[in-house]
């Protein structure tokens, strides 16, 4: 019983796998983030080329 615990307590496979999750949470925060900070620039930027092509015909 004592080797069971020992060797339970020494394996870390389960606290790497959470680590994992954990960094693909955060990266895909931050690609959340990015994409809609990017869309939002995009969207004003064709508004304006769109505002331009209106006023110049």
């Amino acid at each position: 019983m004592k080797n069971r615990l020992s060797t339970f307590l020494q394996d870390r496979s389960g606290a790497t796998a959470i680590e994992y999750g954990l960094i693909a949470a955060l990266i895909s925060v931050a690609l959340i983030g990015g994409a809609k900070v990017l869309g939002t620039q995009l969207n004003t930027t064709f508004t304006n080329l769109k505002t331009t092509l209106e006023n110049n015909t």
